[in-house]
């Protein structure tokens, strides 16, 4: 039995919550902004990740949940989700993004996950106060996966951690096998492999060991 760590925006979606949520606000360019800054390793994740927040104060929960509904998992995510899980692995998300969003595209996508690490955005009298809680605002996606590893009895080396961007640093470094999905000039030297698709990381996963060639039933 392997862990397999997947980080979720740019990752196992192309979907970028804060921009959705500041899409309602018309907001969403300098959300853009920031997050590509962050991701390129720029500005700290946990300064971002406040300025986003801060942009989203007021937002109506009820815009929030729209925004949250767009959130789709990228083509083939769910069938190597799916896979990992049938072949015995657990399978974990860890993600800076918003749990909300995370369970309505897995939801969407009829799939599920063992285990989820995200942040919030919290609500009082209807609105985003503006403010982010969670452990992945300082905290660290190595901590999560080092720290799930030794609850399971996973050696690192049978570890698996696939990110893009800067935030994803920590667990790729410290991964048995780092996949980057596409990633940012800054994570890229700290990659194993690198794949562009869902299939590619599945025919990555076979070429490792972790998955057995799918059967071909047509």
């Amino acid at each position: 039995m392997s862990l397999i760590a997947f980080d979720f925006d740019g990752t196992l979606s192309d979907s970028e919550m804060t921009v959705l949520l500041g899409e309602k606000l018309g907001v969403a360019d300098e959300m853009a902004d920031i997050t590509e800054r962050a991701m390129n390793d720029e500005l700290s994740y946990a300064e971002s990740l406040r300025s986003r927040a801060e942009l989203l104060t007021g937002l109506s929960e009820a815009d929030a949940d729209d925004a949250y509904s767009e959130v789709v998992l990228r083509p083939g995510a769910a069938d190597v989700l799916d896979r990992l899980r049938e072949a015995g692995h657990t399978v974990a998300i860890f993600t800076g993004g918003f749990e909300r969003g995370v369970a309505h595209a897995l939801d969407d996508a009829g799939t599920e996950v063992d285990h989820i690490v995200a942040n919030a955005l919290p609500i009082e009298d209807g609105e985003l106060t503006g403010e982010v809680t969670g452990p992945l605002i300082e905290g660290t996606k190595d901590d999560q996966l080092e720290a799930l590893a030794g609850d399971l009895g996973v050696d690192m080396d049978e570890t698996v951690a696939v990110g893009d961007g800067a935030n994803d640093l920590p667990m790729l470094e410290v991964a048995g096998l780092a996949v980057g999905f596409e990633p940012k000039p800054a994570v890229e030297p700290s990659c194993d492999d690198v794949v562009s698709t869902m299939a590619e990381l599945g025919d990555l996963l076979e070429s490792r060991g972790v998955l057995s060639a799918a059967v071909d039933n047509s």
